[in-house]
């Protein structure tokens, strides 16, 4: 019960509201509001758009201007002790930290003579709601992803994890942005030293924002200077709960509607959640089908280039011949054109990427029918070159990480140019070279080719077969 005696306040000092006052000048959704519980008067204040007004009415306004009390220490206790309704309330002694609290979209009742304010949680509902993953396309799994609300996402997987066992650890990351963070793992799944160690890294880092997946993932990585993706991203809660069972370590930010897996090695990228929905052999013949796309979307430009340039003697008398008669006429070498294509590959996709998506689909039709059949029959490229880079394209659409393919190009580009200067030596001597590139890669300890590098029996097995659920989840 609250104590209804009259309260007579003597001349209140407002260093604290001013205090508030003043980091949000010139601000013109700050919004403040003088209240009075018993005579005792208070001061509230809120970022407009960023808080319900429905909330802070009927959880706040209302409940306060019913509130007495002897003194204002007293009126502070009772607003503790449950006499403002609002679910979530922090008490906060220095005027940054209540500042900190209504930028992020909290309320704060400041009590001057007291020198500290109350911040309730009466945050707007205006969000994206749960929706299909756009992506990474679910064919016989969950339809939800996803969105840019870190509570959301938490509250996704801790529908899937039915046990205290899901651990989740928070920190601030961006001097302006003040983005929440959360690392998540399952206790006795991963390993503690994995989970101390992605914690010292993202505690370390001093950056102005975090907007984007990159202003995290370059914290996580193990070799910042590969171009090869060493994070998973997904958008779907189930694979990430799948992850976090197989001992992995989460990470999930505040505005970002994907989360983070690490370690990453390069079969987990030729991986997907749907391999587990379909038969053992079914999923095995896939699995080695995107291996097959990988290889041939790496090397086949480069091995045509080589080929045609320095080992004509390996091509069939037919198709040699073939391709003789097709490049009689055209003006530029094997070089030029396999290069020129490679370009223009590269900016019909982007072109389809920045575009909307009526306009994207338009152009790349229009690019790769129209211009392409043009550039045949103006003589300007022979037909195996379009074939040999639109195979390749093909083959690199097959991977299930984007990031993986965005390497895989430049390597490939990087495969072509060895090509052109020492033929098959050239090929080979860039395919070591990535070869050990990808053997002396690690993250967190694991290797990237892991399995495959493991000294344990069955590597080769364990990559590229799919073995049935009941052996696969006691492996």
């Amino acid at each position: 019960m609250f104590d209804f005696l009259s309260f007579d306040p003597a001349p209140a000092r407002r260093d604290f509201s001013e205090a508030v006052e003043k980091s949000f000048g010139n601000c013109a959704d700050f919004e403040s509001r003088t209240l009075s519980a018993g005579g005792v008067p208070l001061t509230l204040f809120y970022l407009d758009g960023c808080v319900s007004a429905e909330q802070i009415s009927k959880e706040i306004v209302r409940p306060v201007s019913r509130l007495r009390a002897r003194s204002e220490s007293a009126l502070l206790e009772a607003a503790l002790g449950g006499g403002v309704w609002a679910c979530t309330v922090r008490q906060r002694s220095s005027p940054a930290d209540a500042v900190s609290d209504i930028a992020a979209g909290y309320a704060a009742l400041v009590f001057d003579g007291e020198r500290t304010a109350l911040t309730f949680e009466v945050k707007t509902g205006d969000k994206r709601s749960v929706d299909a993953p756009t992506v990474e396309k679910s064919v016989l799994g969950a339809k939800d992803a996803f969105v840019e609300s870190v509570r959301v996402n938490t509250a996704l997987l801790r529908r899937r994890v039915g046990k205290p066992t899901l651990k989740l650890w928070e920190t601030m990351l961006g001097s302006e942005t003040k983005t929440k963070v959360d690392i998540l793992y399952i206790e006795g799944a991963a390993a503690p030293g994995q989970v101390e160690r992605i914690k010292a890294r993202l505690s370390l880092p001093d950056i102005p924002a975090v907007l984007a997946a990159g202003d995290v993932e370059q914290y996580l990585a193990g070799s910042p200077r590969s171009v090869f993706p060493q994070v998973i991203h997904t958008e779907r809660p189930d694979r990430f709960v799948l992850g976090l069972a197989r001992g992995k370590v989460g990470v999930l930010c505040d505005g970002l509607p994907i989360g983070f897996l690490l370690p990453a090695t390069l079969p987990d990228m030729l991986r997907v959640q749907e391999d587990r929905a379909r038969h053992a052999a079914v999923a095995t013949a896939l699995v080695l089908l995107r291996y097959l796309a990988f290889f041939l979307s790496l090397t086949l430009p480069a091995l045509y280039v080589a080929i045609a340039m320095y080992h004509q003697e390996m091509i069939p008398y037919k198709l040699l011949q073939s391709v003789i008669d097709s490049k009689q006429s055209v003006p530029f070498s094997t070089a030029v054109e396999t290069l020129g294509m490679l370009l223009s590959f590269e900016l019909l996709q982007e072109a389809g990427i920045r575009l909307p998506d009526p306009v994207g689909q338009t152009v790349s039709v229009i690019g790769a029918l129209i211009v392409g059949q043009s550039a045949v029959e103006a003589k300007v490229l022979s037909p195996i070159v379009i074939i040999v880079v639109a195979m390749a394209g093909i083959a690199g659409y097959a991977q299930p990480s984007q990031e993986l393919g965005a390497a895989v190009r430049l390597w490939r580009v990087a495969l072509v140019l060895a090509a052109v200067a020492l033929g098959f030596y050239g090929v080979m001597a860039g395919l070591m070279l990535l070869l050990w590139r990808l053997c002396d890669m690690e993250n967190l300890g694991v290797s990237y080719l892991s399995p495959l590098t493991d000294s344990r029996p069955g590597s080769a097995r364990r990559t590229f077969l799919r073995r049935p659920l009941r052996k696969e989840d006691r492996k």
